[in-house]
C-alpha cells in the first residue's frame, strides 16, 4: 500500500518526475496536482509542521548542503527538475537554433503564457513573459504617457532600480517624483491613509509594492488600486516578491498593472519574470522596446527585445507544476512557520526589534531583525564566516536590519542554526 511518505520519497529521488511531467503535458500537470491528495483535507497550518512531506521537498533541490542560504528573496534556487527542464531545451536549441528555438520552441512558449494566466487569475492576453520585475515594471514606468508638472507618487521603501527609473523621467520630462515614508512595520489602514492623504492634483501615478523587499510588509493592494481608480490615477504594482510567495489571484488586486520576478519564489529559471497589463490599457502603453503598429493592442509587444533563449522561458512550466503541487496555502505557511521558529526565540529580547508582523495579512516569508547596537554589516559578515549563514543587509534611513528569506528547501536545523547564532550575539555581541 503506497504510504504519502513513499510517494514524496519516490517525487524527489526522480527528480519529481514522476509528479511534474514536461511542459505540454496536461496528464503530468494533473499528477502535479494530485500530489495533494496525501495531505488534503488537513490544514496548512499542520501540513507546514509536517517534516515527512517537507523532507522531500527539500531533496528535490541541489543546494550545497555546507551553506545555509536565508537570501532567497534575491533569487532562489530551482529544483532539479527546473534545471534539467531548461538544460534539456537548450540542448534541443542548439541542435540548430533557427530551426529548432524559432520555429519549434518559441511557438511553444504559448502554453506559459496560458499557465501563468491561470495561476495569476486572468487572461492570458494580459500576460507578458520578461525577464525579471525591473523589466516588467520598467515597462509600465515608461509606457505610461506623463506630462511636466504630472506626479508620481511612490514612498522611499519602494525598489531602488524603480525609484531611479522615475527619477530619470524626472530629469529628462520634467515629471514630478514625491515619496512618503511608511511606518515599519505599519497596518494596512496606515498604510492606505499615508498614500490617500498625499495624493494631489497633480498625482497621475501611484507606485507602489504588493510586498517590500526591505521588511517584507504587504500593503492593501486591492484598497490602494480602487482609492486611485476612483480618482483617474494610474496604479503600478511592484510584485518582485509577491508571486508565488504566498496565495493570491488577480481579483484579489484588481490592479491594472503589475510586475514580479519568477526566479524568486516561483523557483524558475534565472532571468525569467511576468508582466500582467489589463487589456484595455495594452493599446494605451508603449512597449520599452520598439514594436510595430500593428501589435498595439497586443500583450506580445512587451516580448519585443530581439534574440533570446526560449529554453528559460519553457522551463517556467516546470517551475509551476513544483508549486502548485505543493500547494500556494501550504508554502505560505510553512515559510511563516519557518518565521516563526526563529523569531519566537528571540522576541522579547533585550535589543531584539523584529520588523515583520506575524499577522499572516501583514508578512509572510520574508522578514526583517534587528539587533540594538549590533550593524547588521558586521552582523551578516559574522554569521557567513562563523557559520556559513547568507543573509542580506538592509540599511535604510529610518530602520534597518537582518531580512531573512528562506525557502521550501530550508530545513529546521537551518533555522535552529540561525536562531542559536543570533541568541549567542544577542547574550554577548560580536567578537572583537
Amino acid at each position: 500500500m503506497s504510504t504519502r511518505r513513499n510517494f514524496l520519497r519516490t517525487f524527489a529521488k526522480a527528480g519529481a518526475a514522476s509528479v511534474i511531467a514536461a511542459s505540454f503535458n496536461e496528464q503530468g500537470i494533473a499528477h502535479a496536482i494530485d500530489a495533494t491528495r496525501f495531505v488534503s483535507g488537513r490544514r496548512p497550518d499542520d501540513v507546514a509542521m509536517d517534516e515527512d512531506f517537507w523532507l522531500e521537498i527539500q531533496r528535490a533541490f541541489t543546494v550545497d548542503r555546507t551553506l545555509i542560504n536565508l537570501n532567497n528573496g534575491g533569487v532562489s534556487p530551482s529544483p532539479k527538475v527546473v534545471q534539467e527542464a531548461m538544460r534539456r531545451y537548450l540542448e534541443y536549441s542548439n541542435s540548430a537554433p533557427v530551426y529548432t528555438m524559432w520555429r519549434h520552441l518559441d511557438p511553444q512558449i504559448e502554453s506559459v503564457r496560458r499557465r501563468l494566466a491561470l495561476n495569476f487569475g486572468c487572461d492570458m492576453e494580459e500576460i507578458a513573459i520578461t525577464r525579471n520585475a525591473s523589466e516588467s515594471l520598467e515597462i509600465c514606468q515608461f509606457g505610461i504617457d506623463l506630462k511636466p508638472g504630472n506626479e508620481v507618487l511612490t514612498t522611499n521603501q519602494d525598489y531602488p532600480r524603480m525609484l531611479s527609473t522615475w527619477k530619470q523621467r524626472e530629469r529628462r520630462e520634467g515629471i514630478k517624483l514625491r515619496q512618503i515614508s511608511i511606518p515599519v512595520p505599519a497596518t494596512h489602514d496606515q498604510i492606505f491613509e499615508a498614500f490617500e492623504k498625499a495624493i494631489s492634483p497633480q498625482t497621475k501615478v501611484i507606485h507602489f509594492c504588493h510586498i517590500t523587499n526591505l521588511s517584507g510588509q504587504i500593503y492593501p493592494v486591492k484598497r490602494i488600486v480602487q482609492m486611485a481608480r476612483a480618482r483617474g490615477i494610474e496604479t503600478i504594482v511592484d510584485g518582485a516578491h509577491a508571486y508565488a510567495h504566498f496565495p493570491f489571484k488577480h481579483g484579489d488586486l484588481d490592479c491594472d498593472y503589475y510586475g514580479s520576478s519568477l526566479h524568486k519564489w516561483l523557483t524558475a529559471p534565472f532571468g525569467t519574470g511576468l508582466l500582467y497589463v489589463r487589456k484595455n490599457k495594452i493599446a494605451q502603453t508603449w512597449s520599452l522596446m520598439g514594436s510595430m503598429e500593428e501589435s498595439n493592442a497586443n500583450i506580445r509587444k512587451f516580448e519585443e527585445i530581439g534574440t533570446h533563449p526560449s529554453a528559460n522561458a519553457l522551463a517556467i512550466n516546470e517551475a509551476l507544476d513544483f508549486h502548485e503541487g505543493i500547494g500556494s496555502e501550504r508554502k505560505a505557511a510553512r515559510l511563516r512557520y519557518l518565521y516563526q521558529r526563529w523569531a519566537r526565540r528571540l522576541e522579547g529580547r533585550k535589543g531584539v526589534k523584529l520588523l515583520t508582523s506575524f499577522d499572516p495579512k501583514l508578512g509572510c516569508g520574508l522578514t526583517l531583525v534587528n539587533i540594538a547596537g549590533i550593524d547588521p554589516i558586521k552582523l551578516s559578515g559574522y554569521l557567513q564566516t562563523e557559520y556559513r549563514i547568507i543573509s542580506t543587509v538592509i540599511k535604510h534611513p529610518e530602520f534597518e536590519g537582518l531580512r531573512v528569506t528562506p525557502n521550501v528547501y530550508t530545513t529546521l536545523r537551518d533555522i535552529d542554526i540561525f536562531a542559536a547564532a543570533m541568541e549567542k550575539v544577542v547574550e554577548k555581541g560580536l567578537p572583537a
